[in-house]
Formats: C-alpha cells, structure tokens, sequence
C-alpha cells in the first residue's frame, strides 16, 4: 500500500486528537482520502457522515486506547483533508461506496468490525456488499440504512437542500450547517469553540459542496437515485448474523425515530439507547466503545 502525506493540521485540532493518531492520503480513483488510524489488532472501520469527518471518532479512538484494534477513521470524499469535488454531480451513494471500496482494497483487510453514523452507514454498508465475507461485525449508531417507504416527505433540513438557488446560498455562500451542529446535539454544549471551528475549518467556499451534495442524496421518493443503492444496504443488514450493536442518540432530531426499524433489520443486536443527539460520539463515547469492544471480542471469540 503506497501511502501519500497527509497535509498539516492547524494546532488547536492536533492537540485535541489522541496521541499517536497516524495519518496519511490513500489514492482512491480520482480522489485522495485522508485517513487516520489508531492502534493494532483486529481492523474497525469507523465512518462518520454529514458534514463531519475522521475527527468526529477521536474520543471514541481515546476511549478504545491500548485495545486490541486497528482503528481505521476516514475522511469521505469532499469532506475533511480528503479531495473535495466542487461539482456536486460528483456525489452519490454509489460513487461513494466506490471510492471508500478502493480504500478497503489498498488495505487489504481479510475482515472488520464496520461502526457508521449518518450517511457513513449506507456508504460503507454499500462499499462492503460488495466484498462478502469482509464484514465480521457491526456497530451502527443514528443512521438509517434501509429504502424509503411510500409516501416519504423527508425533514425540512433536507427539503431545504432542494429549494432552487436558496438551498445554494444556505449551503455554500453561508456554510450550512456547520455553524449550526450544536443544535441536533442532546446537548448543544457538545459542540463549541475549538470542535465547533474543527468541523467548519476544511470546508470553505469554493471547496465546500459536499454537505449539500450529500443531503440531496437523501431519498425523496422511492424513485429516487440513491434508492437501488439502499437496497443493497438494507439486504446486507437483514441478512447478517454476526455480532451486532445499536448506539443511539435518542434526542436526535433528524434520526432519532430511525432505531426502530433497524431493531427490526437486526433483532439481535445488543441496544444502546442514550440521551444523545445526532453527533453522538461526541457526547457518548464511551457507550459506543464498550459496544465496539463486545462486538469485537465476539468476532475474536
């Protein structure tokens, strides 16, 4: 695996990851993805989603440190110190499973405990229904990996993403929603001063067309694009039987009701309910590393 530097990170972000965090750029087709990663052992890929990156998962990291892991957090594509596209054609689930699928590839991994929030769920869930027998176990928290129901409207953050010209302003010109992230948080306290400028500093405008990108991938009809792709996701969920957990942020606004069809997709997974929001790592760390850890140890058993 021929690995690419990782460009500088300003101060106040590297003091606030874990000691020993390694980083470096991996060549995905088309675009270079920052990833960093902690310890070694048994690989855990940790995918965070909208409008976040790998620096979402660094109290989880610090709370599995001197675990048996190899903890492995990316940035996606258009988000974080990874490549950012500036058309947001460039954006779809599948495009995304493809370059996340290159990155697992030039790892080389034999198996994994795959942990995805947010729209890191469906992309790495689509990445490894591609590579059966990659997938050993699993941790989802605040996702929704299944296809949409008739009739579904979607929340008005991601009606606003569709309004003409607006949803351009809103996103791009005045940085939406990075300013605003403490406010899905169970508490809003969660997300200030140095994490709050840790998520807005790598998306600036031009570079920033990402988080609209990725909520118009969202699925408005049952028609839409992303739909096939969901399909895949939920069919792998449904038909897992390996070790399995359910972090939950219930004070979620934008996926807190989504637990209940995924206690159905996975009726043995062990369940986590907490009073978290959406950005739950940042408040429930160390509820979501004991579930890593027990999922682990079974894959290990």
């Amino acid at each position: 695996m021929e690995t690419l530097p990782a460009p500088p990170l300003p101060g106040f972000v590297a003091r606030l990851l874990p000691p020993g965090t390694r980083r470096y750029r991996l060549d995905v087709g088309g675009a270079r993805m920052h990833v960093m990663e902690q310890g070694r052992g048994l690989p855990v890929l940790l995918l965070h989603g909208n409008p976040t990156w790998g620096f979402l998962w660094r109290k989880v990291a610090a709370a599995l440190t001197g675990a048996p892991l190899r903890l492995v957090m990316p940035d996606l594509v258009g988000l974080g110190l990874s490549d950012k596209p500036r058309d947001l054609a460039a954006h779809s689930l599948l495009a995304h499973a493809r370059w996340l699928g290159a990155l697992l590839d030039a790892l080389a991994l034999e198996r994994l405990v795959f942990v995805g929030q947010d729209w890191g769920g469906p992309i790495g869930l689509r990445a490894l229904a591609d590579r059966p027998g990659l997938l050993a176990g699993l941790v989802l928290l605040n996702t929704g990996v299944a296809a949409p129901r008739p009739g579904l409207r979607g929340s008005l953050f991601h009606r606003v993403a569709r309004l003409p010209l607006a949803s351009d302003l809103l996103f791009r010109g005045l940085g939406f929603p990075l300013g605003w992230l403490h406010r899905v948080q169970g508490d809003p306290g969660s997300i200030r001063g140095d994490v709050a400028r840790a998520y807005r500093f790598p998306l600036r405008w031009p570079d920033n067309a990402a988080p609209l990108a990725l909520a118009r991938m969202v699925p408005d009809s049952t028609t839409h694009p992303s739909v096939p792709d969901l399909v895949r996701c939920e069919e792998l969920v449904r038909g897992f039987t390996g070790p399995s957990a359910l972090v939950w942020g219930d004070r979620d606004p934008i996926l807190g009701r989504a637990r209940a069809r995924l206690e159905r997709l996975l009726p043995r997974a062990r369940v986590t309910r907490t009073a978290a929001g959406h950005f739950l790592q940042e408040e429930v760390p160390d509820e979501i590393a004991a579930a890593i850890r027990a999922v682990a140890a079974e894959v290990e058993a």
